[in-house]
């Protein structure tokens, strides 16, 4: 069931199709552009973890700091969105080895805590998605920072 309400359409859609109905496009605060500055992953996580991190803060980074305008001031919720994908890929392949019933204390088998585990890191990731816009739905409410684009495509 829909969330009801106007269902707003990205920045550019907006613009490219324009606004018959006049209704004024969102504005939202814009920060001083600062560099993002990629943390010491193997600080933090095992090396398998970091790794997975690290090859995620490279594919992201980059496009959320044209796209929305990440600034260093902001990375901290991509950093905390590598991490929770990193331990998400490691609980799933723990999961996968040890399944998703094990022995419990008494002997019986019980559900395997890591579907717990996994279901509290993706409930946090799904909330980090929408903070970064990082899905069709959460894109459509972030509005791109004002500036020189020459790479506008809706530019003449």
């Amino acid at each position: 069931m829909g969330s009801g309400g106007h269902n707003r359409k990205p920045h550019l859609a907006a613009v490219r199709e324009g606004n018959p109905g006049k209704r004024s496009l969102k504005d939202s605060v814009v920060m001083p552009p600062s560099e993002l500055r990629e943390p010491s992953w193997t600080s933090m996580l095992d090396r398998a973890e970091a790794d997975r991190a690290r090859a995620l803060w490279r594919k992201l980074a980059p496009s959320l700091s044209r796209s929305v305008g990440l600034v260093g001031e902001q990375q901290e919720t991509l950093v905390d969105f590598c991490v929770t994908w990193a331990r998400i890929v490691q609980n799933e392949k723990a999961l996968t080895k040890e399944g998703m019933l094990i022995e419990g204390a008494k002997g019986g088998l019980v559900k395997n805590p890591r579907t717990t585990v996994l279901n509290q890191y993706r409930s946090h990731f799904r909330s980090l998605v929408g903070e970064l816009g990082l899905s069709p739905r959460a894109a459509a409410g972030l509005s791109r920072p004002d500036g020189p684009d020459d790479d506008d495509p809706f530019d003449d």
